[in-house]
């Protein structure tokens, strides 16, 4: 007489499921295209045929639902993470990670899986919710970095942490390029993704030995430069949206009619944080090459200038996760300035390929591990204010300058 009854109780579980699972999955899209902040609930249900108070059915509030699509992500890192780990050795470890994410990124392709939720409005949540989903996170990062051991001295933990963070790194920044790829070259991009994270770049004769390029300029406008500074960094705290101009006036210590005075809107502020961080990573560029020697030392002049940058007081540069507020005509003019970033950086190391002084890589991919590597940096001040700055970035940059798995840099 009790089968009935359980029958259907599991078929509406399933169906509550299945329901649950759409709305996170379009939300997550939501997220992706417009910020945590930017989502509606009004959107999400257009998005899976229902009306809004249906989607208040599985989520009280829209904060509820923001949550949930990050834990949804969180969950999703931790089983390819804890699957990894089953492999011996950490560059065994590391390349089950990115094929599983590679996998990830194929299926998404050819539409068979829904993307989850990006991470960068994580910080922008608030309250009990805010501090769970933190605690979720550095739960990742510890579990990435124990792809390389959980034992070690303060230096080898140092130098695992830069490594943890910059494979993550790469891992979110993967789809904001290999949509230029079709999807039968997908194994390929791998192994050549998988071939700079095993030896680097730096060639078998060279060594990191770089010199800081002098970026100092002449302030246009008094004043502008602090402004554009202490923007910058909220929006890298917050977001987009989560980085209101009353606070950015605040941290400042000036009224909302001062912001108005330097920017007509908050979208002329996120484009003139743009402007102000491309301008410096491309000024680097160009004093690198005006600063002479050889491919591998202009490169790698570029990478510690644009490094000691990040982790300074005049730091920090804006991270491309701002993107997903700004228009779509206007985010389409930032990521074609940061294309022809990364073309400048894959010219430097075809050049350098050329002359024997870096590794036979793939320049394209290459240059967009450099992209992600410099783009993350500000995420590590923290980490590198524990240690001398030279250190810093060297440790920092080695991750890429030799791979994931060499230690010379702790040698000197």
């Amino acid at each position: 007489m009790s089968a009935r009854p359980n029958s259907d109780t599991a078929t509406g579980t399933k169906r509550f499921q299945a329901k649950r699972e759409a709305i996170l999955a379009a939300a997550a899209d939501a997220i992706n295209e417009q910020s945590a902040k930017g989502m509606t609930f009004a959107d999400v249900a257009a998005r899976v045929g229902l009306n809004t108070t249906s989607v208040t059915y599985y989520f009280k509030r829209k904060e509820d639902l923001a949550a949930a699509c990050f834990e949804q992500t969180l969950e999703r890192l931790e089983a390819m993470l804890e699957e990894a780990a089953g492999e011996d050795g950490a560059e065994a470890r590391v390349r089950r990670f990115l094929a599983a994410n590679m996998d990830r990124l194929a299926r998404i392709r050819r539409g068979e899986e829904r993307d989850f939720a990006v991470l960068s409005d994580l910080r922008a949540m608030e309250g009990p919710l805010r501090q769970r989903l933190l605690d979720g996170w550095r739960g990742i990062f510890r579990k990435t970095r124990a792809l390389w051991g959980a034992e070690g001295s303060r230096e080898e933990i140092d130098l695992r942490g830069a490594r943890a963070h910059v494979l993550l790194e790469n891992i979110f920044w993967l789809p904001a390029w290999l949509t230029r790829y079709e999807l039968d070259e997908y194994p390929r991009v791998e192994a050549r993704l998988m071939d700079v994270f095993r030896a680097g770049i730096l060639g078998p004769r060279e060594r990191w030995a770089p010199v800081l390029l002098d970026l100092e300029h002449d302030e246009p406008e008094p004043g502008r430069e602090a402004f554009l500074l202490a923007a910058t960094r909220l929006i890298n705290e917050l977001g987009y949206r989560g980085a209101s101009v009353q606070r950015i006036a605040s941290e400042l210590n000036v009224t909302k009619g001062s912001f108005y005075h330097h920017l007509d809107a908050k979208d002329e502020l996120v484009i003139a944080c743009y402007k102000r961080s491309f301008d410096i990573i491309a000024d680097t560029q160009r004093l690198a090459e005006e600063h002479g020697g050889t491919h591998w030392q202009r490169l790698e002049n570029s990478i510690a200038t644009l490094l000691d940058v990040q982790f300074s007081e005049r730091g920090p540069l804006l991270r491309t996760t701002a993107l997903s507020g700004l228009p779509p005509r206007v985010r389409s003019t930032m990521i074609d300035r940061s294309n022809r970033i990364a073309r400048r950086f894959a010219g430097m190391l075809s050049d350098g390929i050329a002359e024997g002084t870096i590794r036979a890589i793939d320049p394209l991919v290459a240059s967009q591990a450099l992209m992600a590597l410099q783009n993350a940096a500000f995420d590590m001040r923290k980490w590198a204010g524990t240690m001398p700055r030279d250190r810093a970035v060297a440790f920092y940059a080695s991750t890429l300058v030799f791979g994931l798995f060499d230690d010379r840099v702790m040698q000197g």
